[in-house]
């Protein structure tokens, strides 16, 4: 896969190829009970506090439960730790900075301790906002060629913009990710069956889940 079409369909994050065995162990490990006193391992303390509120913005709990009870701010934190390459992981960082900077400014507040759901939720969706496809197009040819230059330099520069729509994107699409690989949404909510399960070669999607997406 081409970098610009990982870019698109997937997010940053999803621009190289990911060996299964390691997600595995990282979705296990954050199945079952939910974490209560939670400790960052990539983030630290008050950027995990903002990515337990981020996550809960996107997935709040309904008829289902949230992204935190599920625990998808804890399976992105060990997948930027564990999985993520080091380039990844500071552009994470920078994105990180760059839009809490952005929401510390709107919101007046000097620390991310300070700041609640009130403040991220509309700075949030800003970033999350649709593009033109010419937007889309020219941030997408300075995410290339800022990773270009951090392979040959060691370094790179990119607007400021840019990283807070990239942080903001990408951060949609994994937690949307972990939290229908989870266990519970897994087995639970989405259309489930173990393998190897009933053939069935001709029968129409409603009719199969009730119109479910089928677990991963």
């Amino acid at each position: 896969m081409e970098r610009r079409v990982a870019l698109k369909n997937m997010g940053l994050a999803f621009g190289y190829t990911i060996a299964a065995p390691t997600l595995l162990g990282i979705v296990q490990s954050c199945n079952g009970k939910k974490v209560l006193d939670w400790t960052p391992e990539f983030f630290s303390k008050d950027e995990g506090t903002v990515l337990h509120t981020l996550v809960d913005i996107l997935l709040p709990k309904t008829d289902t439960p949230s992204a935190t009870e599920v625990n998808v701010h804890v399976f992105l934190d060990k997948f930027a730790n564990e999985v993520l390459p080091k380039e990844h992981q500071d552009f994470l960082k920078m994105g990180m900075g760059k839009f809490t900077d952005k929401v510390l400014a709107s919101a007046q507040k000097e620390s991310l301790a300070e700041l609640d759901e009130e403040d991220l939720e509309p700075v949030f969706a800003t970033y999350l906002k649709k593009r033109t496809d010419e937007v889309e197009e020219a941030h997408e040819k300075a995410l290339e060629a800022y990773f270009e230059a951090v392979e040959e330099n060691g370094g790179a520069v990119l607007d400021d913009e840019i990283s807070r729509y990239s942080f903001a994107n990408s951060l949609r699409d994994l937690s949307i990710w972990s939290y229908k690989t989870s266990e519970y949404v897994g087995e639970e909510i989405l259309a489930y069956l173990p393998v190897p399960g009933e053939y069935i070669g001709c029968e129409d999607e409603q009719t199969l889940t009730q119109g479910k997406a089928w677990s991963l």
